[in-house]
């Protein structure tokens, strides 16, 4: 066996190296599907909880966006005022014990995860949606648009742009948090951890390793998610088209 710490890294690697591997495969399958699944969950709610009501509407109208951002609130402050944790449990055996409903745990910890992020993502696309100047919804309903044309090519590409470092954040944090769900026991990196560490009593090795591929999992999000926001910058050089910029060379720098 090994007797210093390289010599225990290096053993544990040879060991359990596939099995480091299958949890960082499903941890980051779970955090994509989940930042993914939970990102479309808070854009519907976010345009939902956004659709004006005047006094001319309908009062069937009225009492349905009524009921839904009711339930809507509801889900919201549930969500984000329970542990994740506590959710998975809830969820998982809930679903066991009321409705004989054995699910595998890497579809429970996708649900899970989902459901989760769109809680925060529905906060967040909203802060977005409302950073957007005023000015640009009005004048897009004035030329006709309606409200789901108005926020789908006007209102939603800006604050989409807007939101890019809180997406980036959120997905960061399902990377971390996916831990928790070895409550239920997903095979994600931290389970698998929990798994090899208790086979040599080498705790501090076996969570150093995992320390490393968390670090390294999250610093390539970072760099992912700069380089989206930056694409989405659109290049350094632009021309503008019906303006007197027509008669300036072709490239006019964004500093100018």
């Amino acid at each position: 066996m090994p007797t210093n710490f390289f010599g225990w890294i290096k053993f544990l690697l040879d060991e359990y190296g596939p099995l480091f591997f299958r949890g960082t495969i499903n941890t980051i399958l779970i955090a994509v599907v989940g930042t993914v699944v939970g990102f479309l969950i808070g854009l519907l709610i976010a345009i939902i909880k956004t659709i004006p009501v005047k006094k001319k509407d309908r009062a069937f109208k009225k009492v349905i966006l009524k009921i839904v951002n009711i339930i809507i609130n509801i889900y919201v402050q549930v969500i984000r005022g329970t542990p994740m944790m506590v959710q998975a449990m809830m969820f998982y055996y809930g679903a066991l014990q009321y409705f004989n409903i054995d699910m595998p745990p890497m579809l429970s910890a996708l649900v899970i995860v989902s459901v989760n992020t769109g809680a925060y993502m529905a906060e967040i696309i909203r802060g977005g949606i409302i950073s957007v100047d005023s000015g640009q919804r009005e004048g897009a309903l004035s030329i006709g648009m309606t409200h789901w044309q108005t926020m789908t090519e006007v209102i939603l590409p800006q604050a989409i742009r807007n939101i890019i470092p809180s997406v980036g954040n959120e997905f960061i944090v399902n990377i971390k948090d996916s831990s928790v769900l070895n409550v239920i026991s997903v095979s994600e990196l931290f389970f698998i951890s929990k798994s090899a560490a208790g086979t040599y009593l080498r705790f501090f090795e076996v969570f150093f390793i995992t320390a490393i591929i968390y670090l390294v999992l999250t610093m390539l999000v970072s760099q992912i998610m700069k380089i989206i926001e930056k694409k989405l910058d659109g290049p350094d050089s632009y021309r503008i088209y019906g303006s007197q910029s027509e008669a300036m060379p072709l490239e006019v720098k964004k500093e100018a």
